[in-house]
C-alpha cells in the first residue's frame, strides 16, 4: 500500500476519488488530519495532510510519528513525500521537482524515533517492530541511504516521459522552523552541500524508516532561500507556486502508481536487522 503525505500547499488529492476518510488515534496521538483512501486508477492510496486540513501544524509541531503510525495500521509500506523547498543550489529554479537522496538535520527538539529503550511504548504484535518496542531495545538504523532508491528511479522515469524540469539528487537540510533562515544560516548549510532547504524532512524520513518503510521525497522549488533570493520570502509565494502544480502533481502521481512494481525489490524492508543493541 502507498501512502502519500501532501506538504505545504497540497492538503487533498482533487484530481482522485476519494472512497473513504478514516480518524485513527494511535498510541502516539491523532494524526495531522484524518486519512483519505483514494482511488488512482485501478490503485488504491492513503493521503494524509502533513500540517492538517487549514494548515494548523507549524512544521515543529507535526504529529510526525502518529502520522506515520497511521499509515502502519493500515497497512502502507511505502510513502512517497511532497514537499515545498527553498532552493540553495543555484542550478536549482522555481518549479523544479527535486528527489531527494540525502539530508542534513538542523532541528533541536523533535520527536525523532519510535525507539526509545526502556521508555518505549510497548504494543502488540508478532512482527519486528512490535517485539522491538515490547522488549524495549535501543535501535540504530543506518542512515547510508535513507532515500528508497526503487522509489526515485521510478520517479525519475516519470518526471522524464512527462518532461518536467528535474533533479535526480539533492541534499535537504532540514531546520527547526517555523521561521525561514536567516542568509548567514543559508552560506553555513551550502558550504555543507545543501541544496535545498525546508522544515518537515525530518524525522519523517526516518520514522518511516524505523516501520520498515520504503521512503522517498519529492520536493518543489518554490523559491531561492534567504539571501539568495534578493527580496523578502513569505509563505503567499510557497502555497502560490504549489497551488500551480497542483495539476502537475496528479499527474506525476498517476504515472508513478501506473510504473511502480508491485514487489520492493530496494531492501528498505530490511532495515532493521543488525540495528538493535
Amino acid at each position: 500500500m502507498i501512502g502519500i503525505i501532501g506538504g505545504s500547499g497540497l492538503y487533498k488529492l482533487d484530481a482522485f476519488k476519494a472512497l473513504e476518510r478514516i480518524e485513527i488515534r494511535t498510541p502516539f496521538g491523532e494524526p495531522s488530519s484524518p486519512l483519505v483512501v483514494a482511488r488512482v486508477g485501478d490503485k488504491e492510496v492513503i493521503f494524509i495532510s502533513r500540517h492538517g486540513e487549514g494548515h494548523i501544524y507549524p512544521p515543529h509541531k507535526v504529529p510526525y510519528r502518529a502520522n506515520l503510525w497511521a499509515f502502519r495500521e493500515l497497512g502502507v509500506n511505502r510513502v512517497l513525500a511532497i514537499s515545498a523547498v527553498g532552493s540553495i543550489n543555484r542550478r536549482f529554479r522555481p518549479g523544479d521537482f527535486v528527489l531527494i537522496d540525502d539530508l542534513l538535520d538542523f532541528t533541536k527538539k523533535r520527536e525523532n524515533t519510535f525507539y526509545e529503550g526502556k521508555y518505549s511504548i510497548p504494543l502488540g504484535g508478532e512482527d519486528k517492530v512490535s517485539k522491538l518496542l515490547k522488549e524495549g531495545k535501543v535501535v540504530h538504523i543506518d542512515s547510508s541511504q535513507l532515500f528508497c532508491p526503487q522509489i526515485r528511479a521510478v520517479m525519475a522515469e516519470v518526471l522524464e516521459n512527462l518532461k518536467l524540469s528535474y533533479h535526480t539528487s539533492g541534499v535537504y537540510a532540514c531546520t527547526e522552523g517555523p521561521r525561514f533562515e536567516t542568509p548567514a544560516e543559508i552560506r553555513m548549510i551550502e558550504k555543507m552541500g545543501g541544496d535545498v532547504v525546508g522544515m518537515t524532512g525530518y524525522p519523517e524520513v526516518v520514522l518511516a524508516r524505523e516501520l520498515t518503510m520504503c521512503y522517498a521525497s519529492v520536493c518543489i522549488v518554490a523559491n531561492p532561500a534567504a539571501g539568495i533570493a534578493g527580496y523578502r520570502l513569505t509563505s503567499d509565494e510557497v502555497i502560490s507556486l504549489m497551488k500551480q502544480k497542483e495539476e502537475e502533481i496528479g499527474k506525476i502521481i498517476l504515472e508513478f502508481l501506473k510504473r511502480l512494481p508491485d514487489k520492493r525489490s530496494c531492501g528498505c524492508d530490511n532495515i532493521l536487522e543488525g540495528a538493535e543493541v
